[in-house]
């Protein structure tokens, strides 16, 4: 028996080292050449290995073993880390193209569940009533908990036409929520634009991807063969990021060239970047510069940035940029707080690595990490936003507040089951009205327009009621 735990034992450590070898640690090896090897973890992890190799109750595959590893190391760095097999590299060239297959949820990981950030307007997901906050506790009957994001992400993409059922825990309920949902093709539109009165004009940038830049400059034009801008509105709200080449090209449209937009702050010279408004910074080689020939008054337009708890990663970047340069106002309530810089790292031709290797900085030297945009003016309608970075396990600090100090740093504990059960139901999302954004019912925007206009801004929809409740 010994000598098979210790057979075992060197197995694993060659499989451990071959690992190594194909995730080039050799690359990382000029770069840090100082870095000690860890033996001893090596050691700890080639013991564990054995065990389950020689023990465990069934037998489990080697790449099943070393796949789940890799999982669990990644997926205790931070939220957004994530391993990427083929599968999930297709994934995320989809979502960055905007358009597949699916039900239109934003997800994210948190405490080994998946949690909806926010539902797509227009999607099957948003029309059955998914809300942010609500944690996806099955997929049809396969339980999600410990799930990698990207499986469940998997799962929830399909043909379209094809049925899924989505088994929900929501804090006011008692009971889960099943939704049996019709995927679609998601091919919504990033940008939506309209001119809400004579000269106030309204842009509304659902999600970054490859072509918002040109939606926006399109819409940018559309407004302006309408007449002359007095005022315009960019409503950033619950707009959940994406590409960051993007965020520098719709912050630029507004900016006098050779602004700094954002720059980013990590261990290595890839990780430190200065991002202006120069088609260099945000065009990423192509050769069709999509800002060419705006008009020239778009610079100089008094502005409204609208921004919410849902506003996250590069919406974030635009609304700190647009401040910082005091070219705009922002207005709403604080953002999401998500400031970190996520790299593509290939490991082969059928593996990557999404991992986490920056943090942003606003122009002014902001961090965005863990905190978010603080608007300028802040007007509450009514919804709460209690998911924000700063809330989910194991989140960055915002790489300047010492860890001993920072407010509500993680501290190692052990809880109870019942204990982890009533602390993931504190945390869930309190139930959010329905809102259209852009909407003749939309309060925020109506205080937007009383900034631009001159007129008095309501802080909150609670004052509205008090106004007209007879006392």
């Amino acid at each position: 028996m010994g000598n098979g735990w210790k057979k075992a034992g060197l197995i694993a450590i060659g499989a451990v080292l071959g690992l190594l070898l194909s995730l080039n640690f050799s690359a990382l090896a000029e770069r840090e050449a100082k870095l000690p090897i860890p033996y001893e973890d090596l050691q700890l992890f080639s013991a564990v290995f054995g065990r389950i190799k020689s023990d465990y109750v069934e037998v489990v595959p080697d790449d099943k073993l070393i796949r789940e590893a890799i999982n669990g190391m990644v997926h205790g760095l931070d939220p957004h880390s994530d391993f990427l097999d083929a599968d999930a590299f297709k994934e995320l060239q989809i979502n960055t193209q905007g358009k597949f297959g699916g039900l239109g949820i934003e997800v994210g990981a948190e405490d080994g569940l998946i949690k909806v950030i926010s539902p797509i307007e227009d999607t099957p997901a948003f029309r059955a009533g998914i809300k942010s906050g609500d944690l996806i506790v099955k997929i049809d009957d396969l339980s999600t908990r410990g799930l990698p994001l990207s499986k469940a992400v998997e799962k929830m993409r399909g043909k379209p036409g094809t049925s899924i059922v989505l088994t929900i825990a929501r804090k006011d309920a008692e009971t889960p929520l099943t939704f049996t949902l019709l995927r679609e093709i998601i091919n919504f539109r990033s940008v939506r634009a309209k001119m809400i009165e004579p000269g106030y004009g309204y842009i509304r940038v659902v999600q970054f991807q490859e072509h918002t830049g040109e939606d926006v400059a399109k819409a940018i034009r559309d407004l302006y063969k309408q007449g002359e801008l007095t005022g315009l509105v960019l409503d950033l709200r619950s707009d959940p990021g994406g590409l960051l080449n993007v965020s520098v090209g719709v912050a630029s449209a507004f900016l006098p060239a050779d602004s700094l937009v954002v720059y980013t702050d990590g261990r290595t010279s890839d990780a430190r970047m200065r991002l202006s408004s120069n088609k260099g910074d945000y065009l990423r080689g192509r050769s069709d510069d999509y800002l060419k020939d705006l008009p020239a008054a778009v610079k100089r337009v008094p502005m409204v940035v609208l921004v919410d708890g849902g506003t996250a990663s590069a919406s974030e970047i635009v609304a700190g940029a647009l401040q910082d340069h005091k070219r705009a106002v922002v207005m709403g309530t604080q953002t999401f707080g998500k400031g970190s810089v996520q790299t593509i790292l290939p490991l082969g031709p059928n593996a990557g690595l999404k991992l986490t290797t920056a943090r942003y900085y606003t122009p002014s030297g902001r961090s965005i990490q863990a905190k978010g945009i603080e608007p300028d003016i802040a007007v509450d309608d009514g919804r709460d936003y209690r998911l924000r970075e700063a809330n989910l396990d194991h989140h960055l600090l915002d790489g300047k507040t010492p860890i001993a100090s920072a407010e509500g740093a993680a501290t190692l504990s052990i809880k109870t089951p019942v204990e982890k059960t009533q602390e993931n139901a504190k945390k869930a999302e309190a139930p959010q009205p329905r809102l259209e954004f852009g909407s003749t019912d939309d309060f925020q925007l109506k205080q937007a327009l009383n900034r631009l206009k001159g007129l008095p801004v309501i802080a909150s929809t609670k004052a509205v009621a008090a106004a007209v409740t007879p006392q």
